[in-house]
């Protein structure tokens, strides 16, 4: 990581963490996330970091699905990219963002 990662706040630090450990092949709610990066309450917090710092720091944003086991990005082509990606990985994802 770089230094600007050290001014990140610590929860943003751990989120980072937990995402990027993320095995391929593998999906994590935004819920699961949160708790194990310490906060259990901070499911829209993930959701935040994985926005702004997915480039960034390189990260499987596309492993993170919410609780229903659904991608649920509103904009279409990135719900796409996820769908697609997640198949890549050898996960079983329907046409509309369901993953098995």
């Amino acid at each position: 990581m770089d230094q600007d990662f050290e001014k990140l706040t610590p929860l943003t630090r751990e989120i980072i963490e937990v995402v990027s450990a993320i095995p391929a092949g593998s999906v994590f709610s935004y819920g699961e996330v949160a708790r194990l990066a310490g906060n259990p309450r901070a499911a829209r917090q993930v959701a935040r970091v994985l926005s702004s710092c997915s480039e960034k720091y390189g990260l499987p944003w596309h492993r993170v699905v919410n609780t229903l086991g659904q991608v649920v990005l509103k904009d279409s082509v990135a719900a796409q990219e996820q769908i697609q990606r997640l198949r890549r990985e050898g996960v079983q994802v329907t046409d509309d963002g369901k993953v098995s």
